[in-house]
């Protein structure tokens, strides 16, 4: 079982917001950073924005300037508040430890479904 559990996920209007979380075990969140990722529907897996262990964040692309990745260590959670929300933000969801590629990681959560629609 791969110890990375996602949550928040569900159906928004177009310039909505929704909050993701994730309870990632300490094996992978003590000493990491940490990402967010998405897969659309007929696409490959893309990083969204990534996080370091000291809470320094990098955002890709349309995410930045609308979503925002923070963490809590207490708690070894990673979250993501998504607003302004497109329907091309529609996507499955991933958090894991951060890599450019995430063709690099190979265990994956079950991820939260995002669907953005009127």
């Amino acid at each position: 079982q791969v110890p990375l559990v996602e949550s928040g996920g569900g159906l928004v209007q177009p310039g909505g917001s929704l909050t993701l979380s994730c309870a990632a075990s300490g094996s992978i969140f003590n000493g990491n950073s940490m990402a967010w990722y998405r897969q659309a529907p007929g696409k490959r897996r893309e990083l969204v924005a990534h996080i370091t262990e000291r809470s320094l964040t990098v955002y890709q692309g349309s995410a930045q300037g609308r979503f925002t990745i923070s963490r809590d260590n207490a708690k070894k959670t990673v979250y993501l508040q998504m607003n302004s929300l497109k329907p091309e933000d529609t996507a499955v969801y991933y958090c894991n430890v951060f890599f450019w590629n995430p063709d690099s990681l190979d265990a994956w959560g079950q991820g939260t479904l995002v669907t953005v629609s009127s």
